[in-house]
């Protein structure tokens, strides 16, 4: 877990934790915009709310006229655990649900790429399928040492859409993004590093003040020199995703309904709640 600032942040202006509490903090520092993802109690798993505040806050921040870099990180022992699998269930039978929750995921990676400021993502823990997604389509991803990044799409029966799939390959190469995404397999900072999906492993106890620092040296740069530079690089990605996560995310849809993924996910539950029961029979 990351800790404080050793110097004040204070919230936005529109309100304590800004507009996207209790979900999604916003905090002010200056020029740099710091936004948490606050589901600390379910490692920072996206619910609806979650969600539709992810995709939001970048057009918010757009807005923001003294804003000139921001920091993403996650609340407490995650940085984001990826999908909550009770909402899976929910996605099941409701398709309008899942059909707003697709569109949801192609709007935030959009809303992500054509965002001008930059973005330092602050990995304070477990980067897993969505939230190892926020990270990579940061600027700048500083990771703790004991974190780790993951896309488990396939593992739990679900396309790797709005995971590693359309900007893995990228990054790290084709055959190496093939192995990781095919395995499910959980890739420790220092080999996030040397894959090309982090920056540099900082001790978990600096990651924030880092972070924060890193982010106010890129809030100094020229402004449209930093902005028309950041948008120049993301071409790049916008042509590398181009087709590839409409195909993605059109098999992501139809994954849902496979037996193997609600075989996985019925599975996590049962366990939980088996785990939930002993828990309150020990202690009673």
């Amino acid at each position: 877990m990351a800790a404080e600032p050793s110097t004040q942040t204070t919230s936005d202006s529109t309100g304590s934790g800004g507009p996207f509490a209790p979900e999604l903090l916003v905090e002010s520092r200056g020029a740099v915009r710091i936004v948490t993802l606050n589901r600390p109690d379910a490692m920072n798993a996206t619910n609806e709310a979650l969600h539709e505040s992810l995709i939001a806050v970048w057009a918010h921040l757009a807005k923001d006229p003294d804003a000139r870099a921001v920091v993403l990180t996650g609340a407490g022992r995650a940085f984001s655990a990826g999908g909550d699998f009770d909402h899976f269930v929910e996605l099941w039978d409701d398709k309008v649900l899942r059909r707003k929750e697709i569109d949801g995921a192609r709007r935030l990676l959009t809303e992500m790429i054509e965002f001008p400021l930059p973005v330092v993502a602050a990995v304070n823990g477990a980067a897993v399928g969505l939230g190892c997604n926020l990270a990579v389509c940061s600027d700048i991803v500083l990771i703790a040492e004991d974190a780790f990044i993951a896309d488990p799409h396939v593992g739990v029966g679900l396309t790797a859409a709005d995971g590693g799939a359309p900007t893995w390959p990228l990054l790290m190469g084709m055959l190496r993004a093939k192995e990781y995404l095919f395995t499910s397999e959980r890739i420790p900072a220092d080999q996030a590093v040397a894959l090309g999906l982090a920056n540099r492993v900082v001790p978990g106890d600096q990651l924030l003040d880092q972070a924060i620092a890193l982010a106010e040296k890129l809030a100094a740069q020229p402004p449209q020199a930093v902005q028309s530079t950041k948008r120049a690089l993301n071409m790049h990605i916008k042509r590398a995703v181009a087709g590839v996560l409409e195909y993605a995310l059109h098999e992501e849809f139809h994954s849902f309904d496979t037996p193997e993924h609600q075989a996985v996910v019925n599975g996590f539950l049962a366990r939980s709640r088996a785990r939930t029961e002993k828990a309150a029979r020990t202690t009673s």
